[in-house]
């Protein structure tokens, strides 16, 4: 069994750096050009099942991977980026300036920080793993998920064995895509951060 699992691409504008979680943008023109370019690395025969958070920059990326095969896509709420409650779509900077305790409180204490009315990264862990493991148990062979940074990382945290207190320890690029893989009756992260094509001119791997 092999399990394609991608960070959406590009969403809003660059600049300065928000806090998005829940907020609900869709792709940038430069994500949709990165799952285009995934699109055509697959030639138009993405292997399995697509299964994306219901968010418009996951579904967005998924929808144009997929082509003709949007009517495939199943919607997982489970897989939804972190939500981050009062914070959400505000830049850090702010956060920074506005409650430097509540900024300090969350570096010392990534995993189970709260904003207010939010998640923690453990509370994102104890709803996506659950999901994760369920969709990997029904037998599909090469499962297609299309999700976040916050739940990917919480995810890969799992399968590798981390604390989910290292999770920023495990790079997650717009677009980028993770390899796993049963080995010995366990599922294995045979490759991290793949980049997107469009960003990397390097040959890939054939088995992806």
């Amino acid at each position: 069994m092999r399990v394609l699992l991608f960070r959406h691409g590009a969403a809003g504008d660059k600049g300065e750096r928000l806090f998005l979680g829940r907020t609900d943008l869709p792709l940038s023109d430069e994500g949709r050009r990165q799952a285009e370019a995934w699109r055509e690395r697959f030639k138009g025969r993405l292997p399995g099942r697509i299964i994306t958070s219901p968010l418009k920059r996951a579904f967005e990326f998924a929808r144009i991977m997929a082509g003709d095969r949007e009517s495939e896509i199943t919607l997982c709420p489970e897989f939804a980026e972190i939500d981050l409650g009062e914070w959400d779509g505000r830049p850090m900077s702010d956060i920074q300036k506005t409650d430097p305790a509540a900024w300090q409180a969350r570096g010392e204490n990534f995993a189970r920080f709260r904003p207010p009315n939010g998640e923690s990264f453990e509370d994102v862990q104890k709803r996506a793993v659950p999901a994760f493991e369920k969709l990997t148990s029904h037998g599909d062979p090469e499962p297609i998920i299309v999700a976040h940074a916050g739940v990917n990382r919480v995810i890969l945290c799992h399968l590798l064995g981390m604390p989910v207190a290292h999770l920023f320890r495990i790079g997650q690029d717009h677009a980028c895509l993770n390899v796993l893989e049963t080995s010995s009756y366990l599922l294995r992260a045979s490759s991290i951060n793949v980049p997107c094509p469009v960003e990397c001119s390097e040959v890939f791997d054939t088995r992806i």
